[in-house]
């Protein structure tokens, strides 16, 4: 990874919030609704946990019955953080050393967004297509199939190194185009 690139470049400024006192399924709701693998709890302003799908997996085997649980009681009460100025190679070392798909971002305590594991990778696949290919981050990258005719010819040999993951919609695809700084498929480049 570049050293230069810091955690605030590829972090999602955009995270969900609950409160520990939420109704568990309210929370299920919240997280589809998003998007969200996760969620932060809150205690009023304070930040005491972080509840992720697998957390409400657990509980829903394990715990009360759904209509009664809460997310306080799926939430793991300990935050793993990272700053925004941190350079995303220290960003993954955290997430490796502490079994962690995603680090909260924050600035003097205060949340500014989430870092998830599906960020690095992009980030990663961008940096291995822009060296492939020479551009510069100015230009557009597009990895995969260009020329139509070459089209089964190369299938036939492709593997998952010349793939990438949609920063959008999280499809495993070989046309990536970088895009507002975010690398996506051709289906959400028309949206």
């Amino acid at each position: 990874m570049k050293p230069d690139v810091t955690v605030r470049e590829m972090m999602d400024r955009e995270y969900v919030g609950v409160s520990e006192s939420d109704d568990l399924l309210d929370c299920v709701e919240l997280l589809l609704r998003e998007d969200a693998d996760a969620a932060v709890v809150q205690r009023g302003s304070e930040h005491v946990g972080v509840v992720s799908q697998r957390d409400i997996l657990e509980l829903l085997v394990d715990g009360p019955s759904p209509s009664e649980a809460r997310a306080g009681d799926a939430m793991r009460e300990t935050i793993p953080t990272i700053a925004p100025d941190a350079s995303l190679a220290s960003a993954a070392d955290r997430m490796s050393t502490q079994s962690t798909g995603r680090l909260l971002v924050t600035d003097g305590g205060e949340p500014v967004g989430m870092l998830t594991e599906r960020d690095l990778i992009a980030t990663r696949r961008h940096e291995l297509n822009t060296i492939e290919t020479g551009a510069s981050d100015a230009e557009t990258v597009t990895v995969g199939l260009h020329d139509e005719d070459d089209v089964g010819e190369e299938m036939a040999g492709a593997g998952f190194d010349d793939q990438g993951i949609c920063e959008v919609c999280g499809t495993l695809t070989h046309d990536l185009s970088s895009f507002n700084g975010q690398l996506l498929c051709a289906d959400c480049r028309e949206m």
